[in-house]
């Protein structure tokens, strides 16, 4: 497949949509800090106390109360508009997190630790479902998927970026910098992207009635998705404290984020083929497919002895990622309407970081009772794991019906079928 096959859709995709440029770009920077902030409170608090499994803990809490809050915040976007809730929320964000990091550094009591840290995680939305809710209010089914995995291998970027960044400044400078830095970039792009006014979806405004309607979440597709990313996030989380742990117990402490960035870079490159790639069968076929690719691709994890073969073998496994996360989000799109479309793309994502929130505290209580080598079996389990729960939905996937046409984007047939 030559470069010009690969990059054409997606050059076709920004040049449909006006200031998707900016958008996307400004999605990326506020996004930056999601594997900052996890990775970087490892590093930090584990570098004050030693210990893996506080650091996981403290990490996780971090991840899980932002997961809880995410699906609010997109909820009051999807009828108050994006801009106004963004600065809101990244305002508070800020200053949790200059907080959080004068707590641990100080010495303040260990409880205070978790309660900032929790309050960081729970005034950041989650800025991916932002951006692929602008994307799909202007583009047709094609191009939906095509953004979905441009989006994806934006995320990928993320991930190879914001792990070497964050150990290099950890390990070369002091640990609270690494953290720092995750919140001050992700609080410019935040600022950004809130006045972009022109390219934010339209308001979707209900009555008092309607407010008190059940969760998109009891949506079955949401939920089938929700459930199964909750085992691919357990992975990511993981992941994170694992090789951090392997890498120090290697004496290369600092090669951990690069270890990581093998492991994105592989999604990287998945998901942009799957953006430009048509599948045979539904999507809900291709997310069950990509969800067992994902649980099989990961037990190579169970080879690991070394950091060259973790490398390897990361960028291995990563092939799966993106796939799975992009044939989700394609499937729950399809399937809701929208009006709760941010929220129910938001939800698929708390999966995740839920998911993520216990990897992280498990593995961080692995790592202490059996070592790093040993801890690998935790994503090894949870990727398998994902896999048969894709399989075991598979029969409810197939019953449940695409979104009414009334729910369609409100470009009518897409900018890109014009």
């Amino acid at each position: 497949m030559s470069p010009r096959t690969v990059f054409s859709p997606y050059a076709r995709i920004f040049a449909a949509v006006p200031g998707s440029l900016a958008f996307s770009f400004a999605g990326w920077l506020a996004r930056l800090p999601m594997p900052i902030l996890g990775l970087g409170a490892v590093l930090l608090v584990e570098g004050e106390t030693g210990s893996y499994g506080l650091a996981g803990a403290v990490a996780g809490t971090l991840a899980l109360v932002g997961s809880l809050a995410g699906p609010q915040w997109a909820r009051a976007m999807d009828r108050r508009g994006q801009g106004r809730v963004l600065r809101i929320a990244f305002t508070g964000y800020l200053a949790f997190g200059v907080a959080f990091v004068a707590a641990v550094v100080l010495g303040a009591p260990q409880w205070t630790w978790f309660a900032l840290a929790g309050l960081t995680g729970a005034c950041g939305p989650n800025i991916g479902s932002i951006v692929r809710a602008r994307w799909a209010d202007a583009l047709d089914a094609d191009g939906r998927q095509t953004a979905f995995a441009f989006e994806s291998v934006v995320d990928e970027v993320v991930f190879v970026v914001g792990p070497p960044l964050v150990t290099l400044l950890a390990t070369l400078i002091n640990p609270p910098v690494g953290f720092l830095t995750g919140v001050v970039i992700g609080f410019a792009g935040a600022m950004w992207l809130s006045g972009l006014r022109e390219s934010e979806p339209p308001v979707h405004p209900v009555d008092d009635s309607a407010s008190r309607r059940a969760s998109v979440l009891l949506h079955p597709t949401v939920l089938i998705v929700f459930v199964v990313y909750l085992a691919v996030g357990t992975v990511f989380g993981a992941m994170d404290v694992v090789v951090v742990a392997f890498a120090g117990a290697e004496d290369v402490p600092a090669l951990a984020g690069v270890a990581l960035a093998a492991y994105a870079a592989g999604s990287l490159v998945a998901g942009l083929v799957y953006g430009v790639v048509r599948l045979p069968g539904t999507l809900a076929t291709r997310f069950v497919g990509c969800a067992v690719f994902f649980g099989v691709a990961a037990q190579l994890l169970l080879a690991v002895g070394s950091l060259p073969v973790l490398i390897g073998v990361g960028f291995v496994a990563g092939l799966a990622i993106a796939p799975v996360l992009v044939s989700g989000m394609s499937l729950v799109e399809s399937r809701v309407s929208r009006s709760t479309l941010t929220e129910a793309l938001t939800w698929v994502v708390t999966g995740l970081v839920l998911g993520v929130t216990a990897g992280s505290a498990i593995a961080g209580a692995t790592v202490d009772a059996w070592g790093a080598e040993r801890a690998f079996a935790v994503p090894a389990v949870a990727a398998a794991l994902s896999g048969v729960l894709a399989l075991a939905a598979a029969p409810l996937l197939r019953r449940v019906p695409a979104a009414e046409p009334a729910d369609a984007p409100s470009t009518g047939p897409g900018i890109l079928s014009r």
